[in-house]
């Protein structure tokens, strides 16, 4: 579906001017792309990234340097023939914004047991409740000469390789581990994440022997998608995802340890870990070996463990025909899997489980996006999210004049996947955006989606709001009104899409999320005005204690940008085991600017306390929710997985709705 006309219709007329302003809006944007592209690639020959820098350090002839030497002029002359073309393209491309819907809606139709339709049909509001997973990160996929003033470089290959990592964190199979022994015979940790599934060299999966089984048959495929640091793609390819809520489709993992503490060979029985269905049952499959890359030790454990896997699988060189060998081992260790166990839930005072993960979490069914400014890495990171996320929205925002705005030469960046299907959208541009941000359509992104329906036909959904606030650190009072105006927006949204009463309520609200990067962290003495706004009295935020106050276990969100491509952190695994030591963290993670003079970088650090700037959130409010429903949080993620391909680091939590038993 197009982003053109406010509103689409079946009739005749209305289909024949859509595709008019289409056609129109395709030849303007001919006209001014080549004007555009040569501008950014003359702009971008000069700001190097550090990455860059070290790779014309390690080059003796300075050839980089003589290509930028030799193609500037032929960028320069190129650009100023293409000016009278893009001049002409502008004077038609300016007065059709107006004529644009302010989003554009894709779905890649999904008839299997994945697919949105055959999701509303697993929770009917009874029974033991169901978990929704949400996640958010902010991306820098800003025109590539833009996205290198925040260190990163090649926008577009950026895309696709976020996209095929988001995709194989998303999709890898659902698993629980439970822990016994000699020393703890209770539970001691479920993992709600899952093994992951590469294949070897030759693309063919390896089979894992002996001992770990599988209850669900999942296919996995491969990508061969690069970091722009030639660093390969940490993760695996898509496979069927298993149901979040859906015991029967996970995968159980039991390890045991004898009295002896002697950890079980790869031929051992099954009791030293076998994995069981719910009701005890055979295996029905195995899971695939993991072939290791560099920086990747243990990712065939659960995104809480690659440091130290808990399953370590090498494959021969002939394939593997699945019996051990000198290549093929799966060591366990009692200790190891209690490190990992304790790595989830550190804190027994908490309600959940939290953890710094290398991967995105299993069946993640909401992604929100920000800083998705460029429309041809938009294009690429939806091909790419396809496979998994059946309903997308992309190109948020608006361009050119509008009557409550400046002009606007970019969108608002936001960007919306879902596995369940959108009911109604809204999106509303922040009109007090000042100096570089006022030339973004930085704004606020308001969804409705279905989530399933109650044996009497009624309808449950959810409400999820994505904004990117003001960035400029001295602006506290514009982020203040622009929650503000988040909040009025909202109400006003729900209010217009609700089709319920309170005597006959056709709709049962299930969760209500606002997500996305607020540009503000809870521990900077700059930010108090922020920390005490009243949407954090209407909504929960899982890692905050009050204003100004963290709890213990949260981290900053936004990474010190000169490290991005440091050997330490280059890689998903590398970045995981950096931010679980105070060390790592005030090493790689940015922190309040200090007003005190001569306070350099390094020194400024060492007088902190706290844990980096976290200005990435994830809320979830408890107002408005059918009453005899309770929304908990079940786990909270600090994501590694897009280490080198970004500034920030996602964040996801998972939240269990709870029905009672006698609901209506």
């Amino acid at each position: 579906m197009t982003g053109w006309l406010t509103h689409t219709t079946d009739h005749p007329e209305s289909c024949l001017t859509r595709s008019c302003l289409s056609a129109l809006h395709a030849v303007s944007w001919a006209l001014i792309f080549p004007c555009y592209w040569l501008a950014d690639r003359l702009l971008a020959s000069f700001i190097p990234t550090t990455y860059e820098k070290r790779q014309r350090a390690d080059d003796p002839c300075y050839l980089q340097l003589l290509c930028t030497v030799l193609f500037t002029p032929v960028y320069l002359a190129l650009l100023v023939a293409s000016l009278p073309f893009a001049f002409l393209g502008f004077l038609l491309w300016s007065p059709l914004q107006s004529a644009r819907r302010p989003y554009v809606y894709s779905r890649l139709e999904d008839k299997g047991p994945t697919g949105g339709a055959a999701l509303l049909s697993e929770w009917k509001g009874t029974g033991p409740g169901k978990s929704f997973c949400f996640a958010t990160a902010n991306l820098c996929l800003l025109p590539d000469s833009l996205a290198r003033l925040n260190n990163v470089f090649n926008t577009q290959a950026r895309a696709k390789e976020i996209g095929q990592r988001i995709r194989n964190g998303a999709s890898r199979p659902q698993i629980k581990i439970y822990i016994d022994s000699p020393t703890n015979t209770s539970i001691s940790a479920a993992s709600f994440s899952s093994l992951v599934s590469p294949q070897g060299s030759d693309g063919v999966p390896r089979a894992v022997p002996g001992s770990i089984k599988r209850t669900a048959s999942v296919e996995y495929k491969g990508d061969g998608g690069r970091h722009p640091s030639d660093e390969a793609a940490n993760g695996l390819a898509s496979g069927d995802p298993a149901d979040g809520g859906n015991l029967e489709d996970a995968c159980i993992v039991r390890i045991s340890g004898d009295e002896g503490g002697r950890p079980p060979e790869a031929g051992d029985p099954a009791n030293g870990g076998q994995a069981r269905n719910g009701a005890g049952g055979g295996p029905r499959g195995q899971t695939p070996n993991h072939s290791q890359q560099d920086g990747d030790s243990g990712s065939l454990g659960s995104p809480s463990a690659s440091r130290e896997s808990l399953v370590k699988g090498r494959s021969g060189a002939d394939g593997g025909s699945g019996e051990p060998g000198a290549n093929s081992k799966l060591p366990y260790k009692a200790s190891v899997v209690k490190k990992a166990a304790m790595r989830r839930r550190r804190h027994p005072d908490e309600a959940f489980d939290h953890e710094v993960s290398a991967f995105f979490p299993a069946n993640l069914d909401f992604l929100c996006l920000q800083e998705v400014f460029d429309k041809r890495a938009a294009a690429k990171l939806k091909d790419q999210l396809h496979s998994y996320f059946e309903y997308i929205l992309y190109d948020v925002g608006v361009y050119g004049c509008h009557g409550c705005c400046s002009f606007k030469c970019l969108n608002s960046g936001l960007f919306f996947a879902s596995r369940y299907p959108i009911m109604d959208v809204a999106y509303h541009c922040y009109p007090n955006g000042r100096f570089s941000d006022s030339l973004a359509s930085k704004g606020a992104l308001y969804l409705k989606v279905q989530v399933g329906s109650t044996p009497q036909d009624q309808r449950i959904v959810g409400y999820i709001s994505c904004t990117h606030l003001h960035a400029l650190s001295e602006d506290s009072d514009i982020r203040c009104e622009q929650l503000n105006m988040l909040q009025d927006w909202l109400a006003d949204f729900r209010k217009s899409t609700s089709s319920s009463s309170a005597a006959n309520p056709e709709e049962l609200v299930a969760f209500d999320i606002i997500c996305g990067d607020f540009n503000f962290d809870n521990c900077s003495s700059d930010d108090k005005l922020e920390q005490q706004h009243s949407l954090f009295t209407r909504y929960k935020d899982p890692c905050r204690l009050g204003p100004g106050e963290e709890k213990p276990w949260a981290i900053g969100t936004l990474l010190d940008q000169d490290g991005l491509y440091d050997e330490e952190v280059c890689t998903p695994d590398n970045l995981q085991k950096v931010l679980e030591s105070e060390e790592g963290r005030r090493e790689y993670l940015a922190f309040p600017t200090s007003k005190s003079p001569g306070g350099g970088q390094k020194g400024r650090k060492e007088l902190l306390k706290g844990n980096g700037r976290r200005i990435d959130y994830m809320l979830h409010g408890e107002e408005g929710l059918y009453p005899d429903w309770k929304a908990e949080v079940e786990e909270f993620s600090f994501i590694t997985q897009l280490s080198g391909l970004t500034d920030h680091l996602p964040v996801a939590m998972r939240l269990m709705v709870s029905a009672g038993d006698d609901e209506a």
